[in-house]
């Protein structure tokens, strides 16, 4: 497989995941200000609820755009703006402690990221810095 191929297929995966992450954002609102019966919950809690799907759907918008930080900071600013707006529905209240669940699942994955991102590119960078002192 030539480097051009992989290159394109590399690109057109990072555009298919940038595609779903906008979905999966999409969903979030939707989940988060909709009707409260359209919100899947597991037998977990309301907190581990909103941990997880906050750090899953981190991971997924870090895969398709990799600069963990500034998700990071955008999805955390998103769970408390989604929480308090939550006081304008008719059925669901803002919850503090739910918004702050939900920007630790987002910071943690950002972090997870952020490592895995550092460990993937270490070698690639050590192998060129090789190259340049040669």
């Amino acid at each position: 497989m030539s480097s051009e191929v992989a290159a394109d297929m590399k690109s057109l995966f990072r555009a298919g995941a940038k595609v779903c992450s906008l979905a999966i954002v999409v969903l979030l609102v939707v989940g988060a200000l909709g009707p409260a019966n359209w919100t899947p919950r597991t037998a977990f809690g309301w907190q581990i609820d909103h941990f997880l799907g906050y750090f899953v759907i981190t991971l997924l918008v870090c895969f398709a755009w990799p600069r963990p930080l500034l998700v990071g900071a955008v999805l955390t600013a998103a769970a408390f703006l989604l929480e308090g707006l939550q006081a304008l529905t008719p059925d669901r209240t803002a919850n503090l402690v739910a918004a702050l669940c939900g920007a630790g699942g987002v910071l943690t994955a950002a972090l997870v990221a952020g490592l895995f991102i550092r460990a993937w590119r270490w070698p690639l960078k050590r192998a060129r810095d090789k190259q340049s002192s040669l």
